[in-house]
């Protein structure tokens, strides 16, 4: 049985505050015949400059660090890709990493260039992260994905992604959704909202108007997960600059406050040790001591179904940042919906639901910008960007792109940046006519959450307006 002791369970610290002073983002597609990868790098920090009303070379000027992730080398033939890119924005001779994560990579590498911010080592450090999966065809993508699962004990229930999910699908529906047909409703319902949130996002590569009935026809992957339950194979970049305080507010007039941590749990999901739930700040002890009773089979935490290392994200960051209650304290998420079932699995880790509950937040409308059953602001919305299965899933940019998606409703400048006609031109792309612009209003405080593998590594990065922190420093 796993046990931590109070040091492990002590709040993560920054000894200086670390702001996030800009971000930006390539287009995202399933292929780029006429892009290098470098150039979608180049993308992503033209777009991050011209955010903050300054050229790439007058940004370049204050970066003193930089971090770099991407999930695999085999997709673009090229190791240490991370130097070349660096070489290619003009970055030498500045120290530099390359991150790997899976599929946390994205968060992952915006946590290292926070730690080096927040130590003192660097006043601003550059998270750029991408992906190249159109160099190979889907099933070798999908293939060196698989590998970075554990190859003794998760490899032979399938050797692919949607396999190990498909697993955990079939078990929580068994559990938490009692084998009922509307709980399998409820997961082609996150596909539907998202990839309709995708359709007012330029950089968005998998915008479709589809109905429940749509995903529960489309071709099974693997059982019960069909085609638009998965998440988008992508190319594309995105990045963020960190400052300290005194610099970011020599770069830009409104830097937001970054809180970021992260949690992890073993590969082998079919061998992972009970516990005790670790509460977040919404939960009561004794709360979930008759899991069983409600849930039969559900007596084993995390089990099958559940991921730690989500939980343990959350439980550091929003203890760093003060939240106590989700649902209350933050005004919009981006979640890392790799497939249906874990935007539910998402829902419960991160305390927005208890768990077993997941699906009801989604039932209830509140996940949505205007909830489709009252007509009313949902309590918290998710994923307005179109996540990865509307949006995009280029690994090593994904948990950045999330944030960039964050920030923007922060400053109040999502509709700015995606209702303009002449970016949607540029990428070749009709503006919809009926184009909707899906901006939280009076966005104070966000979230997102950036995930890998099957819950091997998560980052919960919030992001809150200096004026309306939850806690003092």
């Amino acid at each position: 049985m796993i046990k931590f002791c109070n040091q492990q369970l002590r709040t993560p610290r920054f000894m200086r505050p670390v702001y996030v002073v800009t971000g930006g983002q390539s287009e995202y597609r399933r292929a780029f015949p006429e892009k290098r990868t470098e150039e979608l790098c180049i993308d992503a920090l033209s777009n991050a400059a011209e955010l903050i009303g300054m050229s790439p070379i007058e940004l370049k000027n204050y970066i003193h660090t930089c971090y770099y992730g991407h999930f695999a080398d085999h997709f673009g033939d090229q190791l240490l890709g991370e130097s070349v890119i660096h070489d290619r924005l003009g970055l030498d001779a500045l120290g530099n990493c390359g991150v790997k994560a899976g599929g946390a990579t994205g968060g992952t590498t915006i946590w290292e260039a926070a730690k080096a911010v927040a130590s003192g080592y660097s006043d601003c450090a550059l998270a750029m992260g991408w992906e190249r999966m159109d160099e190979v065809p889907t099933d070798e993508g999908n293939h060196y994905i698989a590998c970075a699962a554990d190859k003794d004990w998760e490899t032979p229930l399938g050797h692919i992604y949607t396999g190990y999910y498909a697993t955990m699908a079939q078990r929580y529906w068994q559990i938490f959704g009692k084998s009922q047909d509307s709980f399998r409703r409820t997961m082609a319902e996150v596909a539907v909202k998202n990839r309709g949130y995708a359709r007012w996002n330029p950089f968005a590569q998998g915008p479709m108007d589809i109905t429940i009935d749509d995903v529960l026809k489309s071709p099974v992957v693997a059982d019960p997960l069909r085609a638009l339950d998965c998440c988008l194979m992508s190319a594309g970049a995105a990045c963020v600059v960190l400052a300290d305080e005194d610099t970011a507010r020599k770069m830009c007039k409104n830097p937001l406050r970054l809180y970021i941590a992260a949690g992890s749990h073993t590969l082998r999901v079919a061998d992972r040790r009970d516990m005790e739930v670790p509460l977040l700040p919404n939960e009561v002890p004794g709360q979930y001591d008759h899991q069983e009773e409600e849930f039969p089979g559900a007596s084993r935490y995390p089990g099958f179904s559940a991921f730690l290392a989500a939980r343990m994200a959350a439980y550091y960051g929003y203890r760093m940042a003060g939240v106590v209650d989700p649902i209350t304290d933050l005004d919009l998420v981006e979640l890392h919906d790799a497939f249906t079932i874990s935007d539910i699995q998402t829902y419960e880790d991160i305390g927005i639901k208890p768990y077993g509950h997941g699906r009801e937040y989604v039932e209830s409308g509140e996940c949505y910008l205007v909830n489709p059953k009252t007509g009313k602001p949902g309590k918290l919305p998710a994923n307005l960007s179109g996540g990865l299965i509307g949006c995009m899933h280029a690994v090593g940019a994904t948990g950045i792109m999330q944030v960039v998606e964050i920030m923007l409703h922060l400053l109040g400048r999502h509709a700015e940046i995606h209702g303009d006609e002449k970016r949607w031109k540029a990428f070749g792309k009709r503006k919809p006519k009926n184009w909707i612009d899906v901006q939280v209003p009076n966005a104070r405080r966000g979230m997102a959450i950036s995930h890998a593998g099957v819950g091997s590594q998560v980052t919960c990065a919030i992001l809150m307006q200096p004026d309306s922190l939850l806690k003092e420093d």
